[in-house]
């Protein structure tokens, strides 16, 4: 979990290789309306996130349950968002806050392509996101190194908390 930026499909996809398991891309379960939302640099509202959030944890739940766990990509910004996701897919829900600095963030959105969030959203994303700082269920890594370090640490506190 984390804003955009974070590196959550980048570290998602390559922890759920290692951890042997599926991975999901959240942004795949959002609704056309709100994909082009974002892409018209407008920011979600806690509405246009419920369905999207219903969704993601129903489709971890089901592939958890199918194949022994799963690893998705979630922004997951507010504790009432997590707390949402805990409550559909229960307490063996973990989550990787990873954090970075804006400015390190927004570097990295610059030079992406083909992705429909536009660098013009991470303000929004840095005003909406509530830290986990004290959740029991929460891990944070600090992205700003290399790619590798950040994928080691996350295996790693998955490792731990399971």
């Amino acid at each position: 979990m984390g804003v955009s930026g974070s590196g959550k499909s980048t570290v998602g996809s390559a922890v759920a290789e290692a951890l042997g398991v599926p991975f999901l891309e959240g942004d795949a379960f959002h609704p056309a309306a709100n994909v082009e939302k974002m892409r018209r640099g407008i920011p979600l509202t806690d509405e246009d996130r419920w369905p999207w959030l219903d969704r993601v944890a129903h489709e971890v739940k089901a592939r958890a349950q199918e194949k022994g766990g799963a690893i998705v990509s979630c922004s997951a910004l507010k504790r009432i968002y997590r707390d949402r996701l805990r409550a559909i897919v229960g307490p063996e829900l973990r989550f990787v806050f990873l954090e970075g600095e804006k400015a390190t963030l927004s570097g990295r959105m610059q030079h992406r392509r083909g992705h429909f969030m536009p660098p013009s959203l991470l303000e929004s994303q840095f005003a909406t996101l509530e830290a986990p700082r004290g959740e029991e269920d929460v891990s944070t890594v600090e992205v700003a190194g290399p790619i590798e370090d950040v994928i080691a640490a996350t295996v790693q506190a998955l490792s731990e908390r399971r």
